[in-house]
């Protein structure tokens, strides 16, 4: 009878310690998803600032070009 009575008990201390280092596990495991969300955003944000840099610096070129052909076109009096 005791050593049924001390299985049993091992058996509940042994699920118990088991729970915990699940939990634990869980915990850290939301706590990684956490942080590589983070990380992903910030990446993503990164590329779009880039992104958009690129594309204004793109279209002031593209303006500027355009001026300067209207420019040539006035400079020149059709006579």
């Amino acid at each position: 009878m005791k050593t049924l009575f001390a299985l049993i008990l091992t058996m509940f201390l042994a699920a118990g310690a088991w729970a915990q280092t699940t939990s634990t596990s869980s915990k850290q495991d939301m706590k990684d998803a956490g942080h590589d969300t983070k990380a992903a955003a910030k990446h993503t944000g990164h590329a779009v600032k880039h992104t958009t840099k690129k594309v204004v610096h793109k279209g002031a070129h593209e303006t500027k070009k355009g001026a300067n052909k209207v420019e040539n076109k006035t400079d020149q009096h059709p006579q």
